[in-house]
Parts: C-alpha cells; structure tokens; sequence
C-alpha cells in the first residue's frame, strides 16, 4: 500500500521506519500520473515485505526533496536508516525493483 506523505510525516516515519520507498511527484506532471499504477504494483508485490512505501509531492515539501536531492520527476528514492541509499529519475519499472530488492537484501 502507498500512503501520501509530506515534510512532517516523513521526518517522523525516518525515526520509526528503517526501510523506506518514496515517490516523488508533482500535480503537473503527466509521466508522474502515468507511473503512479506502476508504482502501487511495486507496493502490492512487496505488501509481505518489511517496507514502507511513500508518495511525496515534490513541489509541497521542499525539505523531502532537499533530503534526496531530487533532480526531475518522476523520482524514486530507498532509504534505509535515515540515509538515502539509491535514487533514480527512470519510471522503467524493472529498474526501481531492483532498487526495491537492493533495500530488501540491506542488512540482511
């Protein structure tokens, strides 16, 4: 499941929640429309998995975005203890699951 996040909340899970998935987004941004389905799929197959996934909008959270640097949009970002581990820009879905299997196997 995707929950909507924002400055606030992510500041707060980052203490509680060792290993995160963000999503970054903007309300203008066609392609970020288009991947948000690809992305909840990318959720649901890890539903079973010790992870959290996140969907941020970029233009309303200035500090999330300074926080993982982001560079467009649309952007993806694991994090595992409170450190940005893997970013990337590509909507390629293959790619982000491996983004999300590398952040499965942290600590392991």
């Amino acid at each position: 499941m995707v929950q909507k996040s924002d400055d606030q909340s992510l500041k707060e899970l980052l203490k509680t929640d060792s290993k995160i998935v963000i999503k970054f987004y903007a309300n203008w941004c066609g392609l970020c429309r288009l991947y948000a389905s690809k992305y909840q799929k990318i959720s649901n197959k890890n539903s079973s998995e010790n992870l959290l996934f996140l969907e941020i909008n970029a233009e309303e959270n200035p500090w999330s975005r300074n926080f993982v640097e982001i560079s467009k949009l649309p952007f993806v970002a694991t994090i595992y203890n409170q450190k940005v581990i893997e970013t990337s820009s590509s909507s390629n879905l293959e790619y982000v699951e491996r983004m999300v299997d590398r952040l499965k196997q942290a600590s392991q």
